[in-house]
């Protein structure tokens, strides 16, 4: 049982790692930087592709994924 509770808070720290979510960031800022510069790619060229290709439904998704990335990349930084 104690190994499983331990296994449990082991899975949780490293979720809250993974996703930025801890009280003090662990992230490098050349990680965010790479981070940022990645996503606003992924953001312009989906977009353009979307609307290449005609499917303009499916931009604003891209649009709120994109914010909340840049949201979640921000979160815990002083």
């Amino acid at each position: 049982m104690y190994n499983r509770i331990t296994q449990h808070m082991n899975l949780k720290r490293w979720l809250l790692y993974l996703t930025n979510n801890e009280e003090i960031s662990r992230h490098e800022q050349e990680f965010d930087i790479a981070f940022f510069i990645i996503n606003t790619l992924a953001l312009a060229l989906g977009g353009i592709y979307l609307a290449y290709v005609g499917e303009w439904q499916w931009i604003p998704f891209l649009i709120i994924e994109y914010t909340w990335a840049v949201d979640t990349m921000r979160h815990n930084r002083p």
